[in-house]
């Protein structure tokens, strides 16, 4: 059995939302995930998003406001967490900023998932391409907390978002322990790594949909779901990695992002190495 994870920038209400959100709700409900990360949620006067993209679903929701919608309404733009099990604990944190009035958070929650606590953080990084240094510093403080919260001998943290950094840049290579930053390290696996289809590069952001296209940028991989090593049992390997949200139905595409969808193990390995 596994764990499911799925991350997806809803892209807020820019396009045709209601058509949006209705592709989006056909994804959730064939993959039926056990913990889903959005980012790019609305929420406030005369909108919520994540209540539109759950109702109906038997969820458990909470939100992170980043910082108020650009377009001077009541409304708040932010992450969002919806999972299968009860929400015990939950902590906010505002990432490092840049200084340009970008704002950037993560959400990180406790749920009571069948195999023991499971502490699973959602975030959005900076978005411009020469941002390097200010996501740098945000995954810093992102590794902190979701260490922190990680249960001591339980089921391994998760950590999921659109991070807008590709695999070889430094913030993601540290992540990734490929890269320290200010001496400091850590390892967590990049979901895609271990567990996406040999030879495919994974791209979340494709010229395949017309609504990434319209920015004129490359394809690239800025979506992730990273977990913290197995257990010594096994329980928390990564056995699969796909992405998904990603095809266009009468013209309709789910967002202007692909999102990634991983699962992983809850039971034990035969013959794992429980003595290393």
């Amino acid at each position: 059995m596994s764990l499911t994870v799925l991350t997806l920038n809803v892209w807020h209400d820019s396009g045709p939302w209601p058509t949006r959100r209705a592709r989006i709700r056909e994804w959730i409900e064939r993959l039926d995930p056990d913990l889903i990360g959005f980012q790019e949620v609305l929420r406030g006067e005369g909108l919520d998003q994540l209540a539109e993209l759950v109702d109906g679903l038997d969820r458990h929701c909470d939100y992170v406001a980043a910082q108020p919608s650009w377009r001077g309404e009541p409304l708040a733009f932010g992450n969002a967490v919806a999972s299968r099990w009860p929400i015990a604990e939950r902590e906010t944190l505002a990432l490092p900023e840049s200084g340009d009035g970008e704002r950037r958070a993560a959400l990180s929650v406790t749920v009571d998932a069948p195999v023991g606590p499971v502490s699973f953080t959602c975030t959005h990084l900076n978005w411009k391409f020469h941002h390097g240094p200010v996501r740098e510093r945000q995954v810093h403080a992102l590794a902190e907390l979701v260490l922190r919260r990680r249960p001591r001998e339980g089921f391994p943290p998760i950590l999921a978002g659109d991070m807008n950094a590709e695999p070889d840049s430094d913030e993601m290579r540290f992540l990734a322990g490929l890269h320290s930053i200010d001496g400091a390290g850590v390892y967590l696996h990049d979901a895609w790594r271990v567990a996406g289809p040999p030879g495919d590069p994974g791209f979340t952001w494709s010229n395949r949909n017309p609504h990434a296209r319209a920015n004129l940028e490359p394809d690239r991989r800025i979506d992730y779901v990273f977990s913290g090593y197995p257990r010594r049992d096994g329980v928390g390997l990564l056995e699969e990695c796909r992405v998904v949200c990603n095809d266009e139905k009468d013209g309709v595409w789910p967002s202007d992002h692909f999102g990634v969808f991983a699962g992983l193990r809850t039971e034990p390995v035969e013959g794992a190495l429980a003595w290393r």
